[in-house]
């Protein structure tokens, strides 16, 4: 008995080193154990396409959202945010007592989303109100998205390009209709006119218009505000 104890956790403590015999005793076989143990080719196929920066300064849209929320007097609101920076201004305000307001954020920079683990591991009261996951907003998969109240596309049309066609990535008009899907009657969808690519994202958003049940508020600052209606 004590002998098989001790081979298990042998094999186990293997296993966490990356080991090939601790791989087979986990049930990986084949493939999965060839990627266990590192020894799996290299993958086919085009390669995620990733911001490779750190944007640290905080942009006027980040800023302005803050205001545009403290004047509607939304707190304990969900909030879907398109592009965090490594700032994470966002997230960090609206963790705030004052507003308590929930935001899942996406980001396709490695670097942005190392602060962010840095952040919350210091700051774990964050965390609560404040989650961030890496990856590509044309890769959304509906089925893990809640519902929202407030959804930002600041940076609609300024990341996509032939690379996220390669993948299979969607269009900005189908993550716009995504995201507006998500979100619940009499939330707001907010749209960036300071955005470098805000020039091709207003024909998306003209398109959008048209599909979607929502209605153009106005604007607050640089922050364009429509509703959805139904």
């Amino acid at each position: 008995m004590f002998k098989d104890t001790l081979t298990r956790r042998h094999i186990l403590s293997h296993t966490l080193a990356g080991g090939v015999a601790g791989a087979s005793y986990l049930g990986l076989t084949g493939q999965l154990s060839a990627e266990a143990t590192g020894k799996a080719g290299k993958a086919e196929g085009p390669k995620l396409k990733i911001y490779d920066d750190n944007w640290m300064n905080r942009e006027k849209c980040d800023i302005q959202l803050i205001e545009w929320l403290d004047q509607q007097r939304i707190t304990g609101a969900a909030i879907y945010h398109f592009g965090t920076g490594g700032h994470h201004h966002v997230g960090i305000e609206c963790a705030k007592q004052e507003r308590r307001s929930s935001v899942f954020g996406i980001t396709a920079s490695s670097q942005e989303y190392d602060n962010y683990v840095q952040l919350v591991t210091e700051r774990p009261a964050v965390l609560r109100y404040y989650n961030v996951v890496f990856g590509d907003i044309y890769l959304l998969n509906e089925k893990l998205l809640p519902t929202f109240d407030v959804v930002t596309l600041f940076h609609l049309c300024e990341f996509r390009g032939p690379q996220t066609d390669a993948y299979g990535g969607l269009t900005d008009l189908a993550v716009a209709n995504l995201l507006t899907d998500k979100t619940r009657p009499g939330g707001h969808i907010l749209f960036y006119t300071g955005s470098f690519a805000f020039e091709p994202a207003k024909a998306v958003i003209a398109q959008w218009e048209k599909q979607r049940r929502v209605e153009r508020v106005g604007e607050y600052k640089s922050v364009l505000v429509y509703r959805k209606t139904a």
